[in-house]
């Protein structure tokens, strides 16, 4: 399956949110240089917490605040809002090629989507220095999507170099 050979249908950010949630992520936007975002993204947030908009704002704040945790928190809840749209296995390490190739060509925006989410994942654990992680996610990735159209060769080669440069013993053992 070619991840490039779609017709964008049903962005995320295309989505109606919940009453006042636009412009509570408008504020937080209009905000961070003064350092007040993080409240009214919190607010967006408790108003619409299966928002994709609001949790793409919020893995952007945080990732840009350094707060890495946190918008691994924000993309993995992403990922859990994108899961059941798609009908993909509760556990990424589940997904098989043959889920990508029996969802229907409409929802290959949304395919499209949880697989970058599950990459994203798999960068911050990487920054995160869960290294067993995140490549983890880069193989599944890079086994789903053998034309690389999601980038996940680069990252799954700087990792397995990371861990061989400084002799990474996994923390399991």
């Amino acid at each position: 399956m070619d991840l490039l050979d779609f017709e964008a249908q049903g962005l995320y950010f295309e989505e109606p949110d919940a009453a006042g949630v636009k412009e509570l992520i408008e504020e937080a936007a209009g905000s961070y240089a003064g350092g007040a975002a993080e409240l009214p993204l919190l607010k967006a947030y408790f108003q619409a917490p299966e928002s994709l908009n609001v949790l793409v704002a919020l893995n952007r704040f945080y990732y840009y605040q350094h707060r890495l945790e946190d918008a691994l928190t924000a993309t993995a809840k992403a990922l859990e809002v994108i899961r059941p749209l798609v009908d993909f296995p509760e556990d990424w390490r589940d997904l098989q090629q043959s889920h990508l190739l029996q969802t229907p060509a409409v929802l290959l925006t949304q395919v499209r989507l949880y697989l970058f989410t599950l990459k994203a994942i798999g960068f911050l654990n990487m920054r995160l220095h869960n290294l067993d992680v995140s490549q983890d996610i880069f193989e599944k990735l890079v086994e789903l999507d053998s034309k690389d159209r999601i980038g996940a060769q680069g990252l799954l080669d700087l990792v397995v170099k990371r861990k061989f440069d400084v002799g990474w013993v996994s923390p399991s053992g």
